[in-house]
């Protein structure tokens, strides 16, 4: 394995990109150095690669990384990702989000991604708040947390995004936190792998927006609240709902086969190739 200096020199682009912009304590940079760890575990080498992100905090992490990248409109890095998988199938398409960005105006590209099982991974960083922007409240904000635009409380109940990317037809589903390093960059190398539209959900700490309103106005705090509030799949199995109240559900959630989309896509058209060829021969 890289020591970390040799992983930074051989992904990250060296020129005027540094420093960078987030927050100090931002949990982005953890959820960067797990995605660099596990394309390195897989040996994928950079042209491999395509990384498309939309807009807000995290979709600033392709401007640092030595790979094919584009970054796009708000809530559209999925409909990028899409037409870029279809017109080249061999790229291993990394979708970076934030839970704002891919569940409110990214919704709807996200639910049909999952339904039409395009092989590309997608890595949401929930950090329950629209952090570039201002500190609004997003889909994700825990009930009764406050914001710049829910001083009082959101009122609004959460979106659970692993839950809404299972029923939504994802056929590789994942959670971690940027507490469990470890199992984060683990369940990121087994949903690049995988065949089909994979997601992994990081929660993960804004000290900056969210956490100063809601009593963890620093990284240390909210990194121990990840820790406490995360359930091994394992162990959350056996537990009752009353127990799980406030917690979440890290690891696997979801694994399984589908047929893939572009494979599909491109049988179709070999078919209707060979069907015109044998229509021009006559």
């Amino acid at each position: 394995m890289l020591s970390n200096k040799q992983l930074l020199e051989k992904y990250l682009r060296h020129d005027k990109k540094f420093p960078h912009l987030w927050c100090p304590g931002c949990g982005n940079g953890t959820i960067l150095h797990a995605i660099l760890l596990a394309i390195d575990a897989i040996g994928l080498k950079k042209d491999e690669i395509a990384m498309i992100s939309g807009i807000g905090c995290s979709g600033r992490t392709p401007v640092y990384v030595d790979f094919n990248t584009l970054h796009t409109t708000h809530g559209r890095a999925v409909a990028f990702a899409t037409g870029l998988k279809l017109a080249k199938p061999s790229l291993h398409v990394i979708v970076v989000m934030g839970d704002g960005d891919a569940s409110a105006i990214g919704g709807n590209h996200l639910i049909h991604a999952c339904r039409r099982n395009i092989d590309m991974t997608a890595i949401i960083y929930n950090n329950s708040i629209y952090g570039m922007t201002g500190g609004q409240y997003s889909p994700t904000t825990p009930y009764h947390a406050k914001a710049t635009t829910a001083t009082h409380g959101n009122i609004e109940r959460p979106f659970d995004l692993a839950e809404l990317v299972k029923t939504a037809g994802a056929t590789f589903v994942a959670r971690s936190t940027t507490y469990h390093v470890r199992q984060l960059t683990n369940l990121i190398e087994k949903a690049l792998l995988h065949k089909g539209f994979s997601v992994v959900e990081v929660i993960t700490h804004c000290p900056t927006t969210f956490g100063r309103r809601n009593k963890m106005p620093d990284p240390v705090t909210m990194v121990k609240w990840e820790k406490e509030i995360a359930v091994p799949i394992e162990k959350a199995k056996n537990m009752k709902p009353e127990e799980l109240e406030g917690k979440i559900t890290t690891g696997i959630l979801v694994e399984k086969e589908l047929p893939e989309y572009c494979e599909q896509y491109e049988e179709i058209i070999r078919q209707r190739m060979k069907k015109a060829k044998r229509g021009t021969k006559k």
